[in-house]
């Protein structure tokens, strides 16, 4: 009677010993199962849809017009800021200057300095090149242009402009007196604030309270930004970024 109980028992825990391998090795097929017919319908769906490629525009067709235009004329200028105020000031014995510009970058009337331009918005350099125009003044105000090619360096044109009269000429004379820094210090305040090129630099009256340099200076992002420096100390007054 032992006997027999013995046997079922081990019967039976031999029957459910295989019943569990049973189970378990059905279980893994069905996983199997559903992992192959999962990555077999993301196959074919790769296949019916394509991968998005992504495209980085380039620098240079995020510019706006007049980040454009200032980068044409940047490009082909070949001659600073620094070097053209010299050769102005070298033109008129005993002169200072009061004005210097790069003519095409941000003009108002924003044509091309081209003498040969048909008259359509553009700041591409003329056929000598890109040019500085510089306005110099002698110790009684009297203001003196003076052209230079902004590629070799080279006067082009210097003469006195003849529509001065008395109280332009003292007007000239006393922003100058009163301009204890030169245009030079103003440049390279405006620059240690935002690295980039001086295009264009004007003695200006701030509204009554003294003189300003005026400095425009062009970023690595072709944006200009304006600083108004106190002619006397130093001290920017105003910045202005031109975000077009």
């Amino acid at each position: 009677m032992n006997s027999a109980s013995s046997r079922s028992r081990t019967l039976q825990a031999v029957g459910a010993l295989s019943l569990a391998a049973a189970t378990a090795l059905l279980m893994t097929g069905c996983g199997q199962s559903s992992d192959s017919a999962s990555s077999a319908a993301t196959s074919e769906a790769a296949k019916v849809v394509p991968q998005k490629q992504t495209t980085t525009p380039s620098a240079t067709a995020q510019l706006t017009e007049d980040q454009q235009e200032r980068k044409t004329v940047l490009d082909a200028t070949k001659v600073t800021f620094d070097d053209a105020a010299t050769t102005a000031t070298g033109e008129v014995a005993g002169s200072k200057l009061v004005d210097l510009d790069l003519e095409g970058v941000d003009d108002d009337d924003n044509q091309s300095p081209s003498p040969t331009a048909t008259g359509s918005p553009s700041a591409s350099p003329g056929a000598d090149g890109p040019v500085w125009a510089a306005e110099v003044a002698e110790k009684d105000g009297t203001i003196h242009t003076v052209r230079i090619n902004a590629v070799d360096g080279k006067v082009i044109e210097a003469r006195v402009d003849a529509d001065q009269d008395a109280d332009d000429k003292k007007q000239t004379a006393d922003w100058l007196a009163q301009a204890t820094q030169t245009p030079q210090q103003a440049a390279k305040v405006a620059t240690e604030k935002k690295k980039g090129t001086v295009t264009s630099v004007s003695l200006e009256d701030n509204e009554g309270d003294g003189v300003i340099w005026q400095v425009d200076v062009v970023g690595s992002d072709w944006k200009k930004t304006t600083f108004d420096v106190d002619a006397k100390n130093d001290t920017i007054v105003r910045e202005e970024t031109d975000e077009d």
